[in-house]
């Protein structure tokens, strides 16, 4: 679609076809950028379950009552 000095309508197929255009050239940068974002969520999320699973070890560890049996 190029610019003109004459003054035109605007039509329908030329808006579908500048969105077409915008949404095709968007597309293609998201499926580039799929695996790299997904590497990083992962390792994110790993990291959070990681702190998750050691935070509640030691505190588990320190609430935890030390009973001693005597048998009679």
């Amino acid at each position: 679609m190029t610019m003109t000095n004459e003054r035109r309508r605007l039509t329908r197929d030329d808006v579908e076809a500048a969105f077409a255009k915008a949404l095709g050239e968007t597309e293609g940068k998201a499926r580039a950028a799929a695996p790299r974002a997904l590497v990083i969520a992962g390792a994110v999320a790993l990291t959070a379950l990681t702190v998750a699973y050691l935070a509640g070890r030691r505190r588990g560890r320190r609430a935890t009552a030390r009973i001693e049996i005597r048998q009679l």
